[in-house]
């Protein structure tokens, strides 16, 4: 059964949301140490699931992800479980509040299992720079899962959650769901409260949910969607039901791609690898069996997303980190943090000097005009764009890349947090076994849209 389906058999009491937790907790126990998925479980799951099966015995009123098990990347705060960010830097510290995503779960019921690996704060597309060690991908062994919310991915692809929560800078949830075989869905720049969240670069950061089937995506989402006063970047903007989209009948949710305009990128396929290209195309011709006008357009200025994203990054990284001084709480973050973390924060500094401002930083920003004016022409006349998530297959686990050449695996992800759309990954098929994704983005605030093309593209697989 899909998630959606898991829900209501919860919620008529056909499964004991006890029966699912304890189902998770003991494959975790069993397969977290080959995997490293999770950092810490959280003991009151159990109880929170007693009483929600105590709720629907007694015909009481459950929310709306009543027995739904979530896993949260270790930079979203929860509440007295360690918020570590991947990094020794915060590794005893305890979330002391809920972040708005959290506390909106938990008002629908939903339990929360515990707080899964990532590249420490964030940098990383490999899950390999974390202070307790590399993810392991659970969809093929040996190779990375993806990052920075490879944990989260992990999670969902070893089945050892129903949904589990990432953070999107530069494609961290759809590089790691590409990866993962998996589902991974970053909303509109806004549509989700970052409040709560350890940031990397907060005019890119969004908080996304994954799952293995759309579904959970959508049920996740019309709970995390909506303003939120304490967020200065929270917008003011009224969603449909996801899950009401993700639950329509196949035929309906095929008619709806007949009317689509869908967009193919000639510098997409330019970047990527032939064994990349092959399993797109196949799933293009699947999008175009069923209707859609699928049209190739070209993007002039693809070559400035990766350096204007990782400038901008690289500073406010830089900036945000000043905090981690061992004064308060933690250790000093460049006493402790790894390699990766240290070099952004120098390059962070260095372009943050005054002399240097100007030269590197302003530009980076005229670079992210230019491209979010660009993508905006490109969406004018169409719905979607599509292509590869990732350009790569993932790498393994340990093999010595320079960091150009990790960089390099963003390349057609962080244009989604440049423009600030709504953008998903969801599986596309396999090359000799290792899972590749397919990309829908859309216009801002148009994340129905894309909820909507990637379910009927789900009902084809």
């Amino acid at each position: 059964m899909n998630i959606f389906e898991k829900s209501l058999a919860i919620k008529n009491h056909e499964i004991k949301a006890t029966e699912n937790v304890e189902n998770f907790t003991n494959l975790i126990e069993k397969e977290n140490k080959s995997i490293n998925a999770f950092l810490e479980l959280d003991t009151s799951a159990s109880i929170k699931a007693q009483e929600i099966d105590e709720k629907i015995k007694n015909k009481e009123k459950v929310g709306s992800l009543a027995g739904l098990v979530f896993a949260v990347k270790a930079n979203i705060n929860v509440e007295d479980l360690i918020i570590s960010a991947g990094s020794k830097t915060l590794e005893n510290y305890y979330g002391s509040y809920d972040a708005t995503v959290i506390k909106r779960i938990k008002e629908e019921d939903g339990i929360i299992i515990g707080m899964t690996n990532m590249d420490e704060f964030g940098v990383g597309c490999s899950t390999e720079n974390s202070f307790y060690g590399a993810c392991k991908n659970p969809a093929c062994p040996g190779k990375i899962p993806g990052g920075s919310s490879g944990g989260s991915a992990a999670a969902i692809a070893a089945n050892m959650c129903d949904i589990s929560l990432g953070s999107d800078t530069g494609g961290s949830i759809r590089n790691p769901a590409s990866h993962c075989g998996i589902i991974g869905f970053k909303p509109s720049y806004g549509a989700v409260s970052r409040q709560g969240l350890v940031d990397l670069a907060p005019s890119f950061d969004q908080i996304g949910p994954l799952a293995n089937d759309m579904t959970g995506i959508a049920i996740a989402l019309d709970t995390m969607v909506g303003f939120d006063n304490t967020d200065c970047t929270s917008i003011k903007e009224k969603f449909p039901n996801f899950t009401e989209i993700a639950t329509e009948s196949e035929e309906k949710l095929q008619d709806s791609i007949k009317s689509m305009k869908i967009a193919t990128i000639k510098q997409f396929q330019e970047k990527s690898e032939s064994s990349v290209n092959d399993v797109i195309d196949n799933s293009l011709d699947k999008l175009k069996d069923l209707g859609a006008d699928v049209v190739e357009l070209s993007f002039e200025n693809i070559d400035l997303c990766l350096a204007s994203h990782y400038v901008i990054s690289y500073v406010e990284f830089f900036s945000g980190t000043r905090k981690y001084d061992g004064l308060k709480f933690g250790h000093k973050i460049e006493d402790v943090c790894g390699e990766e973390v240290l070099r952004r924060l120098d390059l962070g500094a260095y372009i943050s000097e005054s002399k240097n401002r100007d030269k590197y930083y302003k530009k980076a920003l005229q670079g992210r005009t230019l491209i979010k004016n660009e993508v905006e022409k490109l969406l004018k006349d169409v719905d979607l764009i599509v292509g590869p998530t990732v350009p790569k297959l993932p790498y393994e686990i340990g093999e010595k890349l320079e960091p150009m050449e990790k960089y390099a695996y963003d390349v057609l992800t962080v244009i989604a947090n440049l423009t600030g759309m709504p953008a998903g990954s969801i599986n596309a098929g396999d090359s000799n076994g290792i899972p590749v994704g397919l990309s829908f983005q859309g216009k801002f605030m148009d994340d129905a849209k894309v909820i909507r093309a990637m379910s009927a593209y789900e009902t084809l697989n």
